[in-house]
């Protein structure tokens, strides 16, 4: 039996094109929410960390999940939706030669340098906690932020390994995807 793709008449369809919209509309207001409070924050104190307001915020009650959470998540899943609902956009031969290869080169770059962020924050953030405690402090996990790559503008370690391991999954499955034999608009 061949496995059919997803056409805009199967059902299927409009089950990944509803969570992308869910998941669209999640990333909107969280990007939204996240503007606001940082705008409120550089403006009374003058700086800001990037990412603390919307990983210190539990939406939709206290102890449940954090924005940065529902960032990753529905970061990953639209990605999925979307490689599934717009594969026709992809499909035959509609991306070849010289401009395959140089998004597969993209891709792989994109790939490489957010596994890498990955694995700095990961690194920091698990430096971070290790002298705390050697130092005889457990230190408040969702506070720890780093001065770089600007001093003036550092970022919550929490927060940035979330966004850059999304970011390492969807560019990663991107890679994977440019490379697999591209689907055909005739099946």
């Amino acid at each position: 039996m061949k496995s059919q793709h997803l056409g805009k008449n199967d059902p299927g369809y409009r089950v990944y094109l509803y969570i992308f919209y869910v998941c669209g509309f999640i990333m909107v207001t969280s990007l939204v929410f996240g503007v606001y409070v940082t705008t409120l924050e550089w403006i009374e104190n003058g700086t800001y960390v990037m990412g603390e307001a919307i990983h210190n915020t539990e939406i939709p009650f206290e102890n449940f999940a954090r924005v940065s959470t529902w960032i990753f998540f529905s970061t990953i899943i639209g990605w999925y939706c979307v490689s599934r609902i717009g594969w026709k956009r992809t499909a035959g031969n509609k991306i070849v030669g010289v401009k395959m290869a140089l998004l597969q080169l993209m891709l792989l770059g994109f790939t490489i340098i957010t596994f890498y962020e990955v694995l700095y924050n990961f690194t920091v953030l698990n430096a971070h906690i290790t002298a705390g405690m050697i130092g005889g402090q457990i230190p408040d996990i969702d506070r720890l932020s780093i001065a770089y790559p600007d001093p003036q503008r550092p970022w919550n370690l929490v927060f940035a390994t979330k966004v850059f391991l999304a970011a390492f999954i969807i560019s990663a499955h991107a890679f994977y995807l440019s490379t697999k034999p591209r689907k055909n608009l005739d099946d």
